[in-house]
């Protein structure tokens, strides 16, 4: 809600508005909440009128009025009849001081929008490999089409440690919440789930994928931490199966690479893995794998920061526009 000057003034200007200890109290410190009774006394020529702008007494502003001039040494509103005329001193002044409380306006307002076009800024985001792949080129061009000055930094997520986002070493994280702490906000962008991913011409092609035939094959474990058993060999030994690992990669990417030139199975993210899997055969798992929520997780600081909002809009457009598609095993992906 906009704040009306009348109350703004008041809020400022008013000797019970301001907690003492917010005030200036050195000794020779000028009391800058005077700036506010000079601009609209030296705007209206009239105690009663600027004690009305202000929303004040008018015996508050004749008080006012008496320590302006023993600031400035300068009488600054004198009588012309009924009237009061400003002197030479507070002409000089008027310019200055409507300046001053216009810029103490902009600092203390809240900013709702940002010159994208004259933005000079670079945004760390922390993601996968796999998420930059997919979604990178998209938001890169969408940034840059609307604020050509505006840099986005790709950092790599060893873990899923959110002291960065505490720090501001990173902007933006995208990837699946874990302990984040109550106060970084998180906001889903889409959700995804794991499928098998083998090379065009392995011997799964044209077959029903079942659980047996998916555990007889060596398969590519994907763990920043080099963990070599997951939430899927769990799946399997409840069908007293247990499939062989054969290699432990730190990212997507890396896995597809792999199986690109083996008999080997990649089990990734569908939605995240669209564009590394081309020329691939997909398929579903024969085991039922928990859905994974992606989401862009940011600390509050940035909450009203126009920049940021606009970022993570771009982020949320994108993410929208790339829909999930399954492809069955015997017909490779484009």
């Amino acid at each position: 809600m906009a704040i009306t000057l009348t109350a703004w003034y008041a809020s400022i200007a008013s000797p019970s508005g301001i907690p003492e200890r917010h005030q200036l109290n050195k000794t020779n410190a000028p009391d800058l909440n005077l700036l506010i009774v000079l601009d609209a006394l030296l705007s209206e020529n009239s105690v009663a009128r600027a004690a009305k702008a202000l929303g004040l007494s008018s015996s508050a502003l004749s008080r006012s009025l008496a320590r302006l001039r023993a600031t400035t040494g300068d009488q600054l509103l004198v009588r012309a009849g009924r009237d009061l005329v400003p002197t030479p001193r507070a002409l000089e002044l008027r310019a200055q001081v409507r300046a001053l409380v216009d810029g103490a306006h902009a600092v203390l307002c809240p900013c709702n929008s940002a010159d994208l076009g004259e933005l000079e800024r670079t945004f760390s985001i922390r993601a996968n490999e796999g998420f930059v792949d997919t979604f990178g080129a998209e938001l890169i061009a969408l940034v840059t089409a609307t604020a050509p000055n505006v840099r986005l930094r790709f950092a790599p997520k060893p873990d899923k440690n959110v002291e960065a986002l505490r720090t501001g070493a990173v902007d933006l994280e995208v990837g699946v919440v874990g302990h984040t702490g109550p106060e970084l906000r998180v906001q889903a962008l889409f959700r995804d789930r794991f499928i098998g991913v083998v090379r065009a011409d392995h011997p799964l092609a044209g077959e029903h994928v079942t659980p047996h035939r998916y555990a007889s094959f060596g398969h590519i474990s994907v763990s920043r931490r080099g963990q070599v058993s997951g939430p899927i060999d769990n799946l399997l030994e409840t069908l007293r199966l247990q499939r062989t690992v054969a290699a432990v990669v730190s990212s997507f990417p890396a896995a597809l690479s792999l199986a690109r030139d083996s008999n080997l199975i990649a089990n990734v993210p569908e939605r995240q893995t669209r564009k590394s899997r081309g020329g691939m055969l997909s398929f579903t798992l024969p085991v039922l794998t928990t859905t994974l929520t992606i989401s862009q997780i940011w600390h509050p600081r940035f909450d009203n920061d126009p920049a940021h909002r606009w970022l993570r809009s771009c982020l949320r457009l994108v993410c929208a526009n790339q829909e999930s598609s399954l492809y069955d095993v015997g017909a490779a992906e484009p």
